[in-house]
């Protein structure tokens, strides 16, 4: 056991003592909080992409459904859209599938030559050009059949128009999000831009 001396009195030493104090036990350093960093999301993590690779799936999946019809899938959606309402005009129709007058133009053009559709003038408005289906191109709904991709996608009949909802939820919230924020205030990124989406 260690000893000490004790403080001398009068000039004389005092007897020796044992000492009582203990090693300091060295506690390990535990970083803070701060200084740990955040693991990098993994691609697996980002909603975005989830999206876009089940689109490409989606294309990969309808293409020899569609090569039997001589369709590209975007020439398919505007049939498809025209089924539902005949003689649109072009603005009309290409709100409805969310492409550009200049993207969607030449689908229509292509479908036209093919005789599927025909193009014309609006008689009351000649600004604006209408479309509307030929018989051939009426005729395309009872070559598809009832086909589709519901039972390729595995999904139950009551988790199908689950998801389709909440998909349409999404595409709708991150278009009306471009919309309400100023396009310098897009741009910059936010505290959130960190998570994965």
């Amino acid at each position: 056991m260690k000893t000490t001396k004790a403080a001398a009195v009068d000039g004389k030493p005092s007897a020796s003592r044992p000492s009582t104090s203990k090693p300091s036990a060295s506690k390990p350093s535990n970083p803070k909080p701060s200084d740990q960093k955040p693991a990098s999301p993994r691609l697996a993590d980002f909603l975005c992409f989830a999206i876009y690779s089940t689109n490409l799936a989606y294309g990969r999946a309808y293409k020899p459904l569609l090569d039997e019809l001589g369709l590209t899938y975007t020439q398919y959606i505007a049939i498809v859209a025209l089924w539902e309402q005949d003689n649109q005009t072009v603005s009309s129709l290409g709100e409805k599938l969310f492409l550009e007058s200049n993207t969607l133009t030449p689908i229509l053009k292509k479908l036209e030559t093919t005789g599927y559709l025909r193009r014309q003038r609006d008689p009351t408005d000649e600004r604006q050009v209408r479309v509307s289906l030929t018989d051939a191109g009426r005729g395309l709904r009872e070559k598809l059949g009832a086909r589709n991709l519901v039972k390729a996608s595995g999904l139950s009949p009551e988790e199908f128009p689950k998801l389709q909802k909440a998909v349409v939820t999404l595409r709708n919230n991150l278009i009306k999000s471009m919309r309400d924020v100023p396009t310098d205030a897009a741009a910059s990124p936010s505290p959130a831009a960190t998570e994965p989406a």
